[in-house]
């Protein structure tokens, strides 16, 4: 199974690929990156820019499935997540697109399949997906590191309720 993890940001997208074999035991990474776009361009052109990537990822990786992380909004900073809420909603309109199934997760159920703790810090999630993939270094920006994280999670989330559920086929 491959597995899509995006981060999705106005600024800075990030993404992920891994594949999971080995009766769901192994996890590798196949690709891992940033979009970026340029602050200094209005946001129709840097939204069609994201959109226009996200196309272009989804075709050359060929995932299964593609996992985004919900929206949170914290009440101090509304206008961070109106503009993820922008590059999100590009995101999952490229992913439709494609027809490839499109899966979103809480931030805090994302991190404790990860690390344990729904309320993981950044630096333990790195920290702690750098160890699982075997990593020779820590992934960075964050923005790499938490979108390999959903791509993890959901591989965890999966094979864990399959397993509980041996009947249920993928």
């Amino acid at each position: 199974m491959r597995i899509l993890g995006i981060d999705p940001g106005l600024g800075i997208t990030g993404y992920g690929l891994i594949k999971l074999s080995g009766r769901g035991r192994d996890l590798e990474v196949v690709e891992a990156g940033v979009i970026r776009s340029n602050a200094k361009h209005k946001i129709e052109k840097r939204l069609s820019g994201i959109h226009r990537k996200i196309v272009d990822l989804v075709k050359d990786t060929r995932p299964d499935v593609v996992i985004l992380e919900q929206i949170y909004s914290h009440y101090k900073h509304p206008r961070t997540s109106i503009l993820m809420g922008h590059a999100r909603g590009i995101i999952c309109l490229a992913v439709e697109q494609q027809k490839v199934a499109l899966v979103g997760y809480p931030s805090t159920r994302i991190k404790k399949a990860i690390t344990g703790r729904g309320h993981a810090s950044k630096q333990q999630i790195q920290r702690t997906v750098t160890s699982l993939l075997n990593l020779k270094k820590l992934p960075e920006p964050f923005d790499v590191t938490d979108a390999l994280a959903l791509a993890m999670a959901h591989a965890n989330i999966v094979m864990h309720s399959h397993s509980l559920h041996p009947s249920r086929r993928m």
